[in-house]
């Protein structure tokens, strides 16, 4: 109340109403049911002096009153965040940008509630009343907002988030000791396997802590072990024992149903202990796949007495695997009870037998309601090492020799094409994934300027071989190398399952280790139902031709038809031989764009021949885009695509088009876009057009033009202001003539010379945005003129 009094105060005389609402702000708690039921013209003066706390509760008494909170929650957002957020012009409710940030920085400790009046309300608990409208959180550093969010006090606001949040990211990360991976494994499992978070993201870590990582790669493919490690504050998982009931009894339910079926099916005479599954569930448990829901039937039920068969026995002379049951939570001798030592039918161990291979042991006994702090070291590094026999389909056995192109391994077998693949099976004490607990996992996963080692790889093969769920993966400047052969082979293994979602791949890196177009090939003829393929390398490997025994070429496989619709390649240098490309695009009959970045074109008529394929093969193509591509030798080619009538967008991006060039080529350029009715968007950037070339395209809209185009894109083109401002002029002129009638609407100027001249660029911008939407920037061609000298 003070602080707001001073603010008035500070602010000069008020009038009575202005008085009075303050009077009536300062008594919310007595009058909240009486304000809301004001007329609006009363409300409006009322909200911007009401607190956060007031303000969040107003909503629906605003709306009723056709009113729009949304300019209070912009006021609030530069007076209390002082900074303006990245892309603001597409935010459409800043109360859920404001609170969602509110969120973050004071989890993070970055901002203080006492700051301003209007977040200091002693009924406004900072992260409890904006928990609800958080769907993106950043964790960073050593994860204090993991602990944070975990502690007891926070319950509440964890449930919140629960049901709220979406994407999880986290940034810049640190190693971390072992409690505060126990409250990650505790945030994670709530809000990923029991909440809404349906993608993860990572970003920037340079060196990363091998642990934390997987643990976080693990979970987010919704694997995760039993019972003691979900213990929360001393109590276990209530969600998991609610799914637990529901399972036992919907278990007991098929029992009584099945009646005499198992005494007939169920093989080895043994004498079966608990209660038997049904078949299907049974080969979906080997396996390792299936749908979340019967994975849980099995996953989520470490309470039941262990069950022995054949498997576990022959394990047995390393480590007893007996049937102590479980006491006070703990779980039985046999930890990996629930996965594998649990009846197999003939028929499914028959089928598996060349696959399973080793014998498989059981691990020790957990010790007490906590896990050993050895439990996560043993859970992270044996996923890398696990035999993935059990994690492909069923079926993928019947697959044959098909594999070969990727893998010359069994079609059981993931990550053999090199020797840094060839480790497997792990020592008793291990935790194994078939051991693990199904839960609930994300869709989407990115991994950003993360490096990953070799044992890494064989983590993220192996988490993918099963990860159904997964629909977009992005996998950026990670270091790869030789290692992509080791994540091929478990996107093959995932190829395999019916109920396979992925539809987006983007793979970046600074070295290939492959042909760009080999690794299109096999990632296409394995994912024909990809919507988006993005292949992106900065350099050659000079030892790209040294293949990994067992990994031949991909250059000969078959491309099925496929359902891709924008396809992406940036070549590290490499000539464009269209007899790789051509089938890619022969396939993809539902292409709308592709992107051709830095690519060679080793003869003039291989472009040609890339726009004739174009031309009978794709005839929903709608955006097509050339970056750094030398298309100065091609101008036929350059004229007949801006004429083609079904392109909405094209991108002649750095591509050196007027290196060569005459007046006649310019004029010829601008006379195909005025008759092209069909082009929406023209971008030019870094073709070195000057003031000139800009001046004449502003003809492309003259009163004779039939043209469409709306966007201009002529940024890091060397446009000095006054050259700026001819254009503008001319342009102005050409519209008068229409009568104002012009769809042009947006001009992006990026990095050009206009701070040579700050007034008379100033003008020309002034009258532009009168005309059309104008993007630029304050670029300093100065430093830039000097570090292009510098690097001549």
């Amino acid at each position: 109340a003070a602080a707001l009094s001073g603010a008035m105060a500070a602010e000069g005389p008020r009038s009575l109403f202005a008085l009075s609402a303050a009077a009536v702000s300062r008594s919310m708690g007595a009058l909240e049911r009486d304000v809301w039921a004001l007329p609006g013209h009363l409300l409006r003066g009322l909200l911007p002096l009401l607190t956060v706390f007031r303000l969040e509760r107003a909503e629906g008494a605003a709306r009723r009153a056709g009113l729009s909170t949304q300019p209070i929650w912009r006021k609030l957002w530069d007076d209390v965040m002082k900074t303006r957020p990245p892309n603001s012009e597409t935010i459409t409710c800043w109360r859920k940008k404001f609170l969602e940030t509110f969120f973050s920085n004071v989890l993070h400790g970055v901002l203080d509630v006492s700051s301003d009046w209007r977040l200091n309300d002693h009924h406004f608990s900072p992260l409890l009343h904006s928990s609800p409208h958080v769907s993106q959180l950043t964790l960073c550093n050593m994860l204090q907002g993991a602990v944070e969010l975990t502690a007891e006090h926070n319950q509440k606001v964890l449930e919140n988030l629960a049901g709220s949040l979406r994407i999880l990211k986290f940034q810049h990360l640190l190693s971390s000791d072992q409690s505060i991976r126990r409250s990650l494994v505790l945030l994670l499992h709530r809000l990923i396997h029991h909440g809404s978070v349906s993608q993860v993201s990572m970003y920037s870590w340079p060196v990363p802590d091998t642990v934390l990582l997987v643990l976080i790669l693990s979970m987010s493919a919704g694997f995760w072990r039993s019972g003691n490690a979900l213990v929360y504050h001393s109590s276990p998982c209530s969600l998991c024992r609610e799914e637990d009931k529901a399972q036992s009894q919907e278990s007991a339910q098929e029992q009584a149903e099945r009646g005499r079926y198992d005494e007939r099916e169920w093989s080895d005479g043994e004498n079966q202990k608990g209660s038997p599954r049904a078949p299907e569930e049974a080969d979906a448990e080997v396996n390792g796949y299936g749908a979340d829901a019967r994975l849980n039937s099995v996953l989520s039920r470490p309470r039941s007495p262990p069950l022995q068969n054949q498997v576990c026995e022959e394990a047995s002379s390393e480590v007893p695997c007996d049937d102590t049951s479980i006491q006070g939570g703990s779980s039985p001798r046999c930890i990996s009870d629930q996965l594998s030592c649990h009846p197999v039918l003939r028929k499914t161990r028959r089928r598996l037998k060349s696959a399973v291979g080793k014998k498989r042991r059981c691990l020790r006994r957990s010790r007490g309601p906590y896990a050993d702090p050895e439990d996560l070291y043993d859970f992270v590094f044996t996923v890398a090492r696990e035999d993935n026999s059990g994690l492909l389909d069923k079926n993928s056995a019947t697959e044959g020799e098909n594999a070969e192109n990727w893998s010359t391994s069994s079609p059981g077998s993931l990550c053999t094409g090199h020797a840094g693949c060839k480790k497997r099976g792990g020592s008793a004490g291990i935790f194994s994934l078939k051991a693990a607990h199904r839960f609930r996992s994300v869709s989407t996963l990115e991994l950003f300027s993360i490096p990953l080692t070799g044992e890494t790889c064989r983590t993220l093969s192996n988490l993918l071989s099963s990860w159904v769920s997964l629909e977009n993966l992005v996998l950026s400047y990670n270091g790869l190398g030789a290692d992509i052969f080791c994540i091929l082979s478990g996107l093959r293994a995932l190829s395999r399952h019916s109920d396979c979602h992925l539809r987006v791949v983007r793979v970046s890196d600074v070295f290939s280790h492959m042909p760009c177009m080999e690794l299109v090939r096999c990632i296409l003829s394995a994912f024909p139902q990809l919507h988006t393929l993005s292949v992106s390398f900065d350099l050659k490997n000079q030892l790209e031709g040294n293949r990994p025994e067992g990994n031949p070429s991909c250059s000969e496989v078959e491309i099925p038809e496929s359902c891709l619709e924008q396809l992406e390649i940036r070549f590290p240098r490499e000539p464009l031989h269209t007899a790789f490309l051509l089938p890619v695009l022969k396939a993809s009959k539902s292409l709308q764009q592709l992107s051709l970045d830095s690519a060679t074109l080793p003869c003039s008529q291989e472009l040609g021949l890339l726009l004739e394929v174009l031309k009978e093969c794709n005839p929903n193509l709608k955006k097509l885009s050339f970056h750094d591509v030398n298309l100065a030798e091609h101008q036929k080619e350059v004229l007949l695509l801006l004429q083609d009538p079904v392109l909405q967008e094209i991108t002649f991006s750095f591509c050196r088009l007027f290196e060569s060039s005459t007046t006649e080529f310019l004029s010829e350029i601008i006379n195909t876009v005025k008759r092209n009715s069909s082009l929406k968007s023209l971008k030019l950037p870094g073709n070195r057009l000057g003031n000139h070339r800009l001046v004449a395209l502003a003809d492309i809209f003259s009163e004779d033009s039939s043209s469409s185009l709306s966007q201009l894109d002529v940024s890091s083109n060397c446009i000095k202001p006054d050259g700026l401002l001819e254009f503008t002029k001319k342009l102005e002129g050409h519209i008068q003539q229409r009568g104002g009638q012009i769809q042009f609407t947006h001009l992006r100027l990026f990095q050009n010379w206009l701070d040579q001249d700050a007034e008379t660029a100033q003008e020309a911008l002034r009258r532009l945005k009168a005309v059309c939407s104008v993007v630029n920037d304050s670029w300093d061609s100065s430093q830039a003129f000097a570090d292009y000298i510098s690097v001549m």
